[in-house]
């Protein structure tokens, strides 16, 4: 007669290779519980951007993705704050231009992947605003006068103080004026 510790070990034996035998056959069945009101079905990832095309240095962007059916979800290179959801953004500040990848792995076990390239670029060199004007025309009653304007600039409001009976050639202009680029 076995004793009853060997008739144990002999059961825990046989549960042991009826569990390895059942997950050798059949890996795609190994699932997980999934939450109650998920609908069945694969992995998907429903969407995966970021909301602008280019980022300058030192600015942020934010990076979106939506999935369904995920019991886990990772972005490489790795961000904080990520997790299974339909729809949830971060906030990314690249250095330079980075490749994104989003893993979601399912209740089934299968992944779902999906890539982005967001590039970064340097701000270009501002450059100072300039205006310049001179006198174009001088006629008996007035005096024209052209302005051009480069760079930067919101506005440029222009006071002048002259009278036509100031000015008596185009060399010289006995008025005042002054001009505030903005």
């Amino acid at each position: 007669m076995l004793s009853f510790s060997a008739k144990l070990l002999g059961a825990v034996a046989m549960l042991a290779a009826m569990w390895g035998l059942n997950s050798v056959d059949r890996p795609e069945t190994r699932a997980w519980l999934r939450p109650a009101g998920t609908p069945p079905g694969p992995v998907r990832i429903l969407r995966f951007y970021a909301s602008v095309g280019l980022v300058l240095t030192g600015e942020s962007a934010e990076l979106c993705y939506g999935v369904e059916n995920a019991k886990s979800v990772r972005i490489s290179p790795p961000l904080p704050g990520v997790y299974p959801s339909a729809r949830h953004c971060l906030q990314v500040v690249p250095e330079h231009t980075t490749h994104y990848t989003i893993l979601a792995e399912g209740y089934d076990g299968r992944v779902a992947m999906q890539s982005l390239t967001l590039p970064v670029e340097s701000a270009p060199a501002s450059r100072a605003p300039s205006v310049s004007y001179a006198m174009v025309d001088q006629l008996p009653s007035a005096v024209a006068i052209a302005f051009s304007a480069s760079g930067p600039i919101a506005s440029y409001p222009a006071t002048f103080g002259c009278s036509p009976s100031q000015v008596s050639s185009l060399r010289n202009m006995p008025c005042s004026s002054s001009m505030a680029v903005q």
